[in-house]
């Protein structure tokens, strides 16, 4: 149902590189951009992730409580790919483990500019 989530930044070219190295681990690459946004896809059917100077010419800032979801086939995936996240200089803000009732695992982190993302999977 999403086609894609756009994340602002203030620094197109650290967020790119910090996000090159990361989606790789998905399979996904770059598949728009110019000098204002960066778009990465796994695929022409699969939702896009872009960073983006924002429209308005003002700086990006980080939405208190919005969070971009990142989904995976494994818990090793998450494991793996929060803890890239953190090499390439992202914070934690959650270690990955299960979280309530119902097999749920997920890693929380925040990249470059503050955006908050999560890698997460039903248990299996």
């Amino acid at each position: 149902m999403i086609g894609y989530v756009t994340l602002g930044s203030n620094d197109i070219p650290r967020a790119a590189a910090f996000y090159d190295a990361l989606l790789a681990a998905q399979g996904a690459t770059r598949m728009m951009e110019d000098e204002n946004f960066i778009a990465w896809s796994a695929g022409p059917a699969s939702p896009a992730l872009s960073v983006i100077k924002p429209f308005d010419g003002n700086e990006a800032c980080v939405g208190n409580g919005c969070m971009v979801a990142l989904v995976f086939d494994a818990n090793e995936k998450v494991d793996a790919f929060h803890a890239r996240a953190i090499e390439l200089g992202g914070t934690d803000e959650g270690a990955p483990g299960p979280r309530g009732d119902g097999g749920f695992y997920v890693g929380y982190f925040r990249d470059l500019d503050g955006n908050k993302l999560c890698a997460f999977c039903m248990m299996n």
